[in-house]
């Protein structure tokens, strides 16, 4: 079991049928870290207030994380939109895990990077909420739909995780205007700040890139890509995708390269 200095989890969405807990529990049980950042939408109280699915995976990764906080790994949790509520807890501790708004975290190279979820660069967020539930509402059919073509693909033997809301916004122009204004927003912000980069989560795109001299990194999500960050002991990142299996190799991802899913 590799152990890294810090994991960078976001977009779990526990509290829906998307949530691929099963998965993220794999992945906990295979990386442990000195640190866990939970970078927003840990919870989905958006989809709560429809409908809840709670799993006993769900409260397990619950658990497990609280495990970790007691066993003296820091856990910091960062709430974002879809688990709003929380914010107005922050600066609070809860079972040893702390609540905060947002923190600059220091790499083991000494590098510093704002840790925040990222709804603060969506403008439709911020000022349409009905288009962002909408929104939501409209990804959550297509991890569904994504879910009867991977049962359907593996029935015809077909090897390897595809995914649907990945294609979408690839193919989709408007989704890739919007991914890149929001990357674009996220660096200007830690530029503001005098930082060299940022991690961040919310637009379920994981990714590590370079922008204008900046490093820009995305968790992804754990409802369709199932990917997570990991910082190792020398202060690289690198990006891992779990999947629909457990990974057979695991590739570092440099600073100057692009590594989307």
């Amino acid at each position: 079991m590799p152990k890294v200095r810090s994991v960078f989890l976001s977009d779990i969405h526990l509290g829906t049928r998307a949530c691929q807990a099963d998965r993220l529990l794999d992945f906990l049980r295979e990386y442990s870290a000195e640190q866990t950042y939970l970078i927003g939408d840990i919870i989905d109280f958006w989809a709560m207030s429809r409908s809840i699915c709670w799993t006993q995976a769900q409260n397990t990764v619950v658990q497990k994380l609280l495990r970790r906080a007691r066993h003296g790994e820091r856990v910091v949790f960062i709430p974002g939109n879809h688990d709003e509520a929380l914010r107005d807890y922050c600066g609070i501790v809860f079972g040893e895990i702390e609540v905060v708004d947002e923190l600059v975290h220091e790499m083991a190279d000494g590098r510093r990077f704002l840790l925040i979820h990222g709804d603060q660069f969506d403008q439709v967020t911020r000022h349409h909420r009905w288009v962002a539930v909408l929104g939501d509402k409209a990804y959550d059919l297509l991890v569904r739909l994504n879910h009867w073509l991977s049962w359907g693909r593996r029935k015809l033997g077909l090897a390897g995780y595809w995914s649907l809301a990945g294609y979408a916004k690839r193919k989709v122009k408007t989704a890739l205007n919007f991914i890149f204004d929001f990357e674009t927003s996220a660096v200007h912000h830690a530029r503001e700040r005098g930082l060299d980069g940022v991690i961040c989560g919310h637009i379920h795109w994981a990714t590590i890139r370079e922008i204008d001299g900046l490093s820009y990194v995305n968790c992804g999500d754990w409802v369709d890509s199932c990917t997570a960050i990991v910082e190792h002991f020398d202060g690289r990142l690198e990006l891992v995708a779990w999947g629909e299996a457990r990974p057979q190799a695991l590739l570092a991802a440099p600073l100057s390269e692009t590594a989307e899913v």
